[in-house]
């Protein structure tokens, strides 16, 4: 039976970190990533192998707009089909990356918001982290990490 997590009465982030706890890799699709919330699975992270993208955290974010974009998008109800060019590809490229600066320059920093970018960015290099982007059209997954 699947379970619904609400976070009422059953907590998402309570059961993930039980589930890493013992595994050997892990794979997320979401939303949205909310880079200062990484510290709280990023000791069980450290934990995995790493190396590969089989032994490691995966992560693929998929809602990568502006909500503004998002809801011009939602009411023309069309998804396109077509390949993205390298031009277009680099521009949204872009354009993730400045939505997580704005992320980071947004409120009052803490030493804490610091040390999970410094530690995510650590496993980024030590490849226990693969991070994606889903860049073709908008990915709506139900999971907020």
């Amino acid at each position: 039976m699947p379970k619904i997590f609400d976070n009422i009465e059953l907590s998402l982030l309570e059961h993930l970190r039980l589930i890493l706890m013992e595994a050997q890799s892990a794979a997320f699709c979401v939303g949205y990533l909310n880079l200062r919330g990484w510290d709280h699975l990023a000791d069980l992270v450290d934990a995995l192998p790493g190396g590969t993208e089989d032994a490691a955290c995966r992560v693929l974010v998929g809602m990568h707009r502006p909500p503004e974009e998002e809801m011009k998008a939602l009411a023309s109800l069309k998804r396109s089909e077509e390949t993205v060019d390298g031009p277009t590809l680099a521009r949204l490229k872009r354009r993730m990356t400045e939505s997580f600066k704005q992320q980071l320059e947004f409120g009052v920093p803490s030493a804490q918001a610091e040390s999970a970018l410094r530690r995510l960015a650590e496993q980024l290099r030590a490849r226990k982290v693969f991070l994606k982007a889903f860049l073709r059209y908008p990915l709506h997954a139900k999971l907020y990490l």
